[in-house]
């Protein structure tokens, strides 16, 4: 839907206050007959929904089912869409699409993800906890000091360390392990540590999860130093995690693809898409033209849906 340009900034600052990902989708190029516009700019939500122009219904379709993708890999992409019979052709960085209820022109449009950088709760107000609050930030994670009461880890955390010398520190290991936050350490000794992990009230499966002592041996001596130990093994980690496809997303999940059956076309098969329900099977269409076409005449078109 037309949104002003100062409407859609606001509306993206508001995204990722909220720490919701979304896709910053902008023309750069088209190509007459269009009705976009270099510059037209649109936000497509995680959900598939999108606010803003970028051309019309079929570029759209086309927008929610590759910023959807892009979304997904957390890498940018760039889209055009020209007329014709329904095919694709990428390469790196780039997808062409054609797209049958075009009637001409061409448009380049350039996705950009924004996900939200990890969060990573750290428990305690000590020396090392500080230190890590300020080297996580440079690091470009999203680091929040609490104490033990304030805990409330989530699924989709970076980590949590325990940092608090021996305050709350059970409650908190567990909650993040019931969680399943994907990097759980304990700043203790050696000694200590195994102690405090084996009065935890979890089974093994999750108690072998914790880190203890929490850092790479790096000899380290200082808080900072601590500190760096410890988020050297938390990025070691989350990159073994993500090569095992394990790592933790924000709200992010790669939408599965339908086929348009009226025109052919591939389309996200997400809520914001045009659809029917017909018999309890969902069918989706790239425009509520070919949604109205179907249901005019929908034997026809059944063999394809």
């Amino acid at each position: 839907m037309p949104i002003s340009g100062g409407a859609l900034e606001q509306r993206a600052h508001e995204l990722a206050e909220r720490r919701e990902a979304f896709v910053r989708a902008t023309v750069v190029r088209a190509q007459r007959p269009t009705s976009a516009h270099a510059g037209d700019t649109a936000l497509l939500h995680a959900d598939g929904r999108l606010d803003g122009f970028v051309g019309g219904a079929c570029v759209e379709a086309s927008v929610r089912e590759y910023g959807l993708r892009a979304l997904s890999a957390r890498e940018p992409l760039l889209l055009r869409v020209v007329a014709g019979e329904p095919s694709h052709r990428t390469e790196d960085g780039a997808v062409e699409v054609s797209n049958p209820c075009l009637s001409g022109g061409a448009v380049e449009i350039f996705l950009e993800p924004s996900v939200p950088a990890p969060r990573v709760v750290v428990v305690g107000a000590t020396p090392v906890a500080r230190a890590l609050a300020v080297l996580g930030a440079g690091l470009g994670l999203e680091m929040e000091v609490v104490d033990g009461a304030a805990t409330a880890p989530l699924p989709d955390d970076g980590g949590l360390i325990v940092a608090s010398h021996g305050h709350d520190e059970e409650p908190s290991l567990e909650a993040a392990l019931r969680a399943g936050v994907p990097y759980v350490a304990l700043v203790a000794s050696a000694e200590r540590g195994t102690a405090v992990v084996a009065s935890l009230n979890v089974d093994d499966g999750l108690r072998s999860r914790v880190f203890s002592p929490a850092g790479l041996d790096l000899g380290a001596r200082t808080p900072a130093e601590v500190a760096l130990s410890i988020l050297a093994q938390l990025i070691a980690e989350r990159t073994r995690q993500r090569s095992a496809g394990t790592a933790a997303s924000v709200a992010v999940a790669r939408a599965t693809t339908a086929i348009d059956p009226v025109c052919g076309m591939s389309v996200a098969a997400v809520d914001a898409t045009p659809q029917v329900d017909r018999d309890g099977v969902l069918t989706y269409f790239c425009s509520t033209g070919c949604r109205a076409a179907f249901l005019a005449d929908p034997e026809r078109y059944a063999a394809h849906a």
